[in-house]
């Protein structure tokens, strides 16, 4: 899957860092540094980083598996 978290909008409240350490962290008090690529195994713990964020900033893209892609392949 992958990850897009508006940086602006980001006020470094960390709640995902707690909740996904393996893909959050804060670069000092204020710079989150994130993986834009995710694995699948780490699905849940992005999504309930996502869901606490209090600003929203997070937007999760769930990569389409490919039995969810029709038969032309889209």
């Amino acid at each position: 899957m992958r990850l897009v978290v508006d940086l602006n909008r980001c006020q470094a409240y960390a709640q995902c860092v707690f909740l996904a350490p393996e893909v959050f962290s804060l670069h000092g008090e204020e710079a989150l540094l994130y993986e834009p690529r995710v694995a699948e195994s780490r699905r849940e713990d992005v999504l309930r980083a996502a869901a606490a964020c209090p600003v929203q900033a997070i937007l999760v893209d769930p990569a389409r598996r490919p039995e969810e892609a029709g038969s032309d392949g889209r």
